[in-house]
Order: structure tokens, then sequence, then C-alpha cells
């Protein structure tokens, strides 16, 4: 008897307690209402309907974010802010592709290939599994050195020629409500990029705040902290 009443004790012990007691005891909100002691199964179906719902509701809103992560969206802000005299410099043009490949010649591919990462220290194709089959046809011509001469090669034409060109940038332009074109941008070169100087007829004020540049700008070279471009009195920089 005292055998039977000990493996009658194991059993029990062994034995999983129930659902209803897990679910008293669990801090998800709402689950000790579905599977309670109570005997109304309105009550219970209510909750079970309500938990389903907002469960089914969460993963869908983690679907549709995870799909728009994977769309590698990109949201561009901007601010516009109208003032009667702006602080130099007034505007700044960004462009993280300070050349276009269909500018680039065979000439420039034989001097500046390696520095462009297009070539090896061989004159060679680098990385063709990452080129599209249009440019790397385009390339393979471009690279062809067997019987080419090369030319003198200077770092700042190719920058100026290969560089973007104001006007297939330029959509409108209204400086100080006077309409501007294309043609009012002159290209200055700087160090490693060029830059786009928009020659319009200035106020006093206005000049004033050019004049104290210019001598900012002396002042900076004769320290040697860092080489600027010295501006002309009536002409305001715009950097690209």
């Amino acid at each position: 008897m005292d055998l039977k009443a000990e493996s009658d004790d194991n059993l029990d012990c062994e034995r999983p307690a129930p659902i209803e007691v897990f679910a008293s005891r669990s801090t998800l909100h709402g689950i000790a209402h579905m599977f309670t002691y109570e005997r109304v199964c309105i009550k219970r179906c209510l909750w079970i309907i309500f938990f389903i719902g907002s469960f089914s509701f969460l993963v869908l809103v983690c679907v549709d974010r995870v799909q728009f992560y994977l769309q590698y969206p990109h949201v561009t802000k901007l601010d516009e802010v109208t003032a009667p005299m702006m602080t130099f410099p007034a505007i700044t043009f960004c462009n993280l592709n300070r050349f276009r490949f269909s500018r680039v010649t065979r000439n420039d591919l034989y001097h500046a290939g390696e520095l462009l990462a297009l070539l090896n220290g061989r004159y060679e194709i680098r990385d063709t599994h990452l080129v599209e089959e249009s440019v790397l046809e385009t390339l393979k011509v471009k690279a062809d050195f067997l019987t080419f001469k090369p030319r003198p090669f200077n770092m700042r034409e190719f920058y100026d020629r290969t560089g973007h060109d104001i006007k297939d940038m330029l959509l409108s332009c209204y400086y100080r409500g006077v309409e501007c074109s294309a043609e009012d941008f002159t290209v200055v070169s700087g160090h490693v990029h060029s830059c786009l100087l928009l020659s319009v007829s200035l106020t006093w004020v206005l000049l004033l705040w050019v004049l104290l540049l210019w001598v900012l700008l002396l002042w900076v070279l004769l320290l040697q902290i860092s080489a600027e471009i010295i501006l002309p009195t009536g002409s305001v920089l715009i950097w690209c």
C-alpha cells in the first residue's frame, strides 16, 4: 500500500499543471481571462476574439514595416526660408558623383583609372562581376591600351570636363526676385571638384559681406590653415 501511495504521489508531481494555473500566473495581458475557472463562455469567447485580433494586427504591422524596410526607402526633407539678406555662402550644391562615366576618355582611364577605382595597377578592369553589362562593354573598349599613345593629363581639366553640367541640373533659378539661367553660372575649379559661380548684381550690404569674407580668406591663406578660393567682389560662390 505504501509503495502504491508513493507511486501515486510521484505521478502527481510529474503531472503538468493545468492551463488555468499557468494562465492565472502569466503576466501576458488577457490570457488569464481566456483560460479561467469561470464557466462564462461568452466572456471567454470575447477575450479570445480580442486577443487573436490584436495579435493578428500586430503581426500585420510588423510584416508591413519589414517589407517597407526591405524596399530601402529614401526620405528627402527640404526646408525653404525666405531671407532679405543671405549670409555667405548662400547656396551649396553637393553631388557624390564627381565625374560622369560617359565623359571619361581612354586617356583619362589610362592616367586616372586606378585612382577612379575602375582599373587596377596592371591596367585591368577591377571587379568585373560587379559591373553592369552595358558599362562593362564600354569599359572594355576604353581600357584597350594596346595601340594607345597616352597624352598629357591634367586632373583639374578632367574634373571640369567630366563634372556635372549646370544646364542639366538647373530647372528654374531666381535670385532676389530676378530670374537667372545657366548662362549666369561660371565653373570655378576647386581643389578636387568644380564650383559654380553665380554672377549677379549685389546690393551694397551684401557687397560688404563679400569684402569681409575676402579679407578673412587672405588671412587664412597667410596662416596656412586651409586653401580657399578668393572671390571677385561682384560674385557669390556656390559650392558643389
